[in-house]
């Protein structure tokens, strides 16, 4: 009883995008999205769904025989990443879906022992790594390169050579690549830069990103790098308010806040689940692999084109980034190892 409560629980958040019976036994392909917080909130996991569905459209046009339509499901899984175990898992034990979509570091931890449990699901996660598990196919943004630019420019542009980053949460890749590659871009581009880390606790709390914010900058630190989904709003109010500078990833951050945001590291987030769409509707996945995408493949970009980064950041900084960026797209420099 329990777990049939659970499942049916976790299964009235799911919305669909493609109306089609999620029981339907026919030889289309059904696709789930399992959002690990709400679109509303963060465009980055918008643009993850609108890029499943893209894909999907696409597949769909090019059918003959519109009886093997693919469907898509989404379920926001909300910003309680203590719940994000138990939805998955009742996604996956629903049993409807060939593949289960997702987006985030933190997934493939969660996905990998389930694949046990439910033999036959398949998993595809953007943003996150894990190999050897048959089951389970990965996108990796090469987020060595994206923290590594965002504290380069974080480095040159703050006056007090204090830096610092706020994370929703600790977790592998946070701990092991976002906060060290941040600190080491900062203080590669002024020697003796020093980077603040500190811990939300959640995904969610604008009034405690703010209250960390405003301690950081009490204590001299003049850029900060957020990492913590909607309790970077209190970050930005915080930034704002005193004047600090602020660097993002994954998305064109400059409009959020106007003359305070310096640098945005986007993913191409839309695109790559399309293609990852296409390749499993078309039976080219790679099963039990991660495959790590960046500068050179095109699917990370330092955006330099925005007129509020060209306002913002002084020239000199710009070009310094420019060839910096340039480097390592053409291999000619390689982010350093730490």
């Amino acid at each position: 009883m329990k777990k049939s409560f659970l499942i049916a629980a976790a299964l009235t958040a799911v919305i669909p995008l493609t109306a089609c019976n999620s029981k339907n036994k026919s030889k289309a392909p059904s696709i789930a999205v399992f959002v690990p917080g709400i679109m509303a909130d963060s465009p980055t996991y918008a643009h993850f769904a609108a890029g499943v569905q893209a894909g999907v459209d696409e597949y769909n046009s090019k059918l003959q025989d519109k009886s093997l339509s693919a469907s898509v499901y989404i379920m926001e899984a909300g910003t309680n990443q203590a719940e994000w175990q138990s939805k998955l898992t009742a996604l996956a034990a629903d049993g409807s879906y060939d593949v289960i979509f997702s987006s985030n570091p933190s997934i493939p931890e969660l996905a990998d022992p389930l694949t046990k449990q439910f033999p036959n699901q398949k998993f595809i996660l953007m943003d996150g790594a894990l190999d050897g598990n048959n089951n389970i196919a990965c996108v990796s943004y090469n987020q060595k390169e994206q923290t590594y630019l965002s504290g380069y420019i974080s480095g040159l542009m703050s006056k007090t050579h204090k830096v610092g980053l706020i994370a929703a949460q600790e977790y592998p890749v946070m701990n092991n690549v976002l906060y060290p590659y941040y600190a080491k871009g900062a203080a590669d581009a002024y020697e003796g830069t020093t980077c603040d880390f500190r811990i939300v606790g959640n995904w969610y709390d604008a009034a405690k990103g703010a209250e960390i914010a405003d301690a950081l900058y009490s204590q001299g630190v003049d850029v900060i790098l957020p990492i913590c989904g909607g309790a970077s709003q209190g970050v930005i109010s915080s930034a704002v308010e005193h004047g600090f500078y602020l660097s993002y990833i994954d998305e064109n951050s400059f409009v959020k806040a106007p003359g305070t945001v310096i640098s945005s590291c986007a993913t191409k987030q839309e695109l790559a689940s399309k293609e990852c769409v296409l390749a499993f509707l078309n039976g080219s996945t790679e099963w039990g692999k991660t495959k790590v995408v960046g500068l050179q493949q095109g699917y990370i970009e330092f955006i330099q084109d925005d007129p509020l980064y060209n306002s913002t950041v002084p020239e000199n900084i710009r070009k310094t980034m420019a060839e910096l960026v340039s480097d390592l797209m053409t291999g000619k420099r390689n982010v350093p190892e730490i």
